[in-house]
């Protein structure tokens, strides 16, 4: 979704558009005060549900497709751009004869092999069935090309960031970041976060470090909504020489950019968006990829330890290493600056316009 938000925010106002969502998506709020038109359409996955589910979930998606063919009808799109998703796949078959572009935001974006064989109704898949149909593939590096069958269409552009995101990604901006969460300026600090819902182990074990942590340094905070009540307790029960030096929220939304502005060490999960955001601000990063086996985020951290810009800790590891992590980390400033310089070297800060500017040609927009 915010990919998508930045491209748009790159076409400007004299595009046409029409933004088809899930029904009972959480999209829908962000993208109408963004000031788009939406509509849903009824979806529905077959991977991790029972036998019983299966033919109503089958009867949704043919209702999905029979709704998208409507929909591209009445609005007679010039060009479709996609972000994957099951809701997507409707859309991109009935659609599958106008020009289309597809932005796949994970470094590996399906599952190949015995796996994918055995998850062919995932939302791999259904980015897999996109990718097929498109005229051009956006991914964010390189490594991404091997995945397609049609390689010569893949276009490698970086990973599309929000302007509220990227204007706090400027000279300067450190301090001015710092002032905006009352930070002091000249003290190292430390950003966690847990993706948009927030991660509860990676709270828990922040938590618990936190004597430690806060005597060498300030801690940014975003704990998600779910894990806020636990957060506030333990901040409750800090002394107050340590609390002051710490800032705890339950999300931030355009504020985001200042905290990675802020930070000089991130600690977070490893999704798709890790690949532009931390890049963007050259924040070094301890990636905790989610504990299930298999899942993109491990390719996604271990890309970025590949190219020298993170390291990666288990989420299993987390209370036991995390303190000692951090700490030697923030005590090695030349290993930090390096780590720091690597992943600088990764930003892609053209990207949401290299992509509109895609979508333009595709439609035989100027501009």
């Amino acid at each position: 979704m915010y990919p998508a938000l930045a491209v748009l925010q790159e076409l400007g106002s004299d595009v046409e558009l029409l933004w088809v969502g899930a029904e009972g998506g959480l999209e829908e709020e962000l993208v109408t005060r963004a000031g788009y038109t939406f509509r849903t359409l009824p979806t529905a996955g077959l991977q991790g549900v029972g036998l019983l589910a299966i033919p109503a979930n089958l009867l949704r998606m043919l209702r999905g497709y029979r709704g998208a063919r409507q929909l591209l009808a009445q609005f007679r799109p010039d060009v479709l751009f996609f972000t994957g998703s099951f809701v997507a796949a409707p859309v991109a078959l009935a659609g599958r004869r106008l020009p289309s572009l597809v932005f796949v935001p994970d470094i590996r974006p399906f599952k190949t092999g015995l796996s994918a064989i055995l998850q062919r109704s995932g939302a791999g898949f259904a980015v897999r069935i996109i990718s097929n149909l498109a005229s051009v593939i956006a991914v964010v590096a390189e490594q991404a090309r091997a995945y397609f069958r049609r390689p010569e269409r893949v276009e490698v552009t970086g990973y599309p960031l929000r302007a509220e995101i990227t204007r706090w990604a400027g000279e300067g901006q450190r301090t001015a970041a710092r002032q905006h969460f009352g930070l002091e300026a000249d003290q190292p600090v430390l950003l966690v976060f847990g993706g948009s819902k927030g991660s509860l182990s990676i709270n828990r074990a922040l938590l618990a470090a936190l004597p430690e942590l806060l005597v060498q340094m300030q801690v940014l905070h975003i704990s998600g909504q779910e894990g806020w009540a636990e957060v506030q307790t333990a901040q409750e029960q800090l002394p107050p020489r340590l609390s002051v030096r710490y800032r705890a929220y339950p999300y931030l939304h355009e504020d985001m950019g200042a905290a990675f502005a802020a930070a000089d060490l991130a600690v977070c999960r490893a999704g798709a968006s890790t690949l532009g955001e931390l890049p963007r601000f050259g924040l070094p990063a301890v990636l905790v990829p989610i504990p299930f086996k298999e899942h993109l985020q491990h390719v996604n951290a271990g890309y970025l330890q590949t190219q020298g810009a993170a390291l990666v800790l288990a989420d299993e590891e987390m209370p036991a290493r995390l303190a000692q992590t951090v700490t030697e980390l923030m005590q090695d400033k030349p290993r930090l600056q390096k780590l720091a310089a690597a992943m600088a070297v990764l930003a892609a800060p053209g990207a949401a316009a290299e992509i509109a500017g895609h979508l333009r040609r595709l439609g035989g927009l100027r501009g």
